[in-house]
């Protein structure tokens, strides 16, 4: 059975967005060479990548024209399997990419087949729809250090509540914080 992961930076006050869209200015801070390692092993563990609406609009913009800096990410990112969770996309340009309109039941079916974990990148609206349904395995948040205020908050108040267990807590010598939950249910 495949795991499903959810892969997050978030502020010390539960942002995972600045007040505007695509305000990730906060990356910067924990973004070094300890986060591209551990960006790059989750790349190369994952079977296949999921994404809302808007992340995927904003990633299947910025990777295809992606200049090759990086032999090894730019590649993975354009060449592994992805799926689009989007109830009025009709296709997806990005190579690799499967649209569908029901992402918990195809997350689901996904699940049962044998292979590596699915994750989800960023993908809010998505992942508060995943966690609903119980299906994440894992939660993987990069804690950074700082408090914007403003912005949008990972987890939506209306969530399910859920408990978890601690699987790992990794400092970064930038100050950020790795920390990997399993979820219970």
């Amino acid at each position: 059975m495949k795991k499903l992961i959810m892969w997050n930076v978030v502020t010390l006050d539960g942002r995972f967005e600045g007040a505007e869209p695509w305000d990730l200015s906060f990356h910067e801070l924990v973004w070094g060479p300890e986060m591209e390692a551990l960006s790059l092993e989750q790349l190369e563990e994952a079977s296949m990548l999921v994404f809302g609406e808007n992340t995927y609009k904003g990633m299947a913009e910025y990777w295809p024209k992606a200049e090759a800096t990086d032999p090894t990410v730019t590649p993975l990112m354009n060449n592994i399997p992805k799926i689009v969770c989007s109830k009025t996309r009709e296709t997806a340009e990005w190579n690799n990419t499967t649209v569908v309109h029901d992402g918990v039941t195809e997350i689901k079916r996904l699940k049962e087949e044998e292979g590596g974990p699915l994750f989800v990148f960023g993908s809010g609206i998505l992942s508060d729809s995943l966690m609903k349904a119980g299906l994440f395995d894992e939660v993987r948040l990069c804690v950074a250090p700082t408090i914007l205020g403003k912005g949008r908050h990972l987890f939506a108040d209306t969530n399910t509540p859920r408990n978890f267990e601690l699987l790992e807590a990794k400092p970064l010598s930038n100050g950020g914080v790795i920390l990997r939950y399993k979820v219970l249910l």
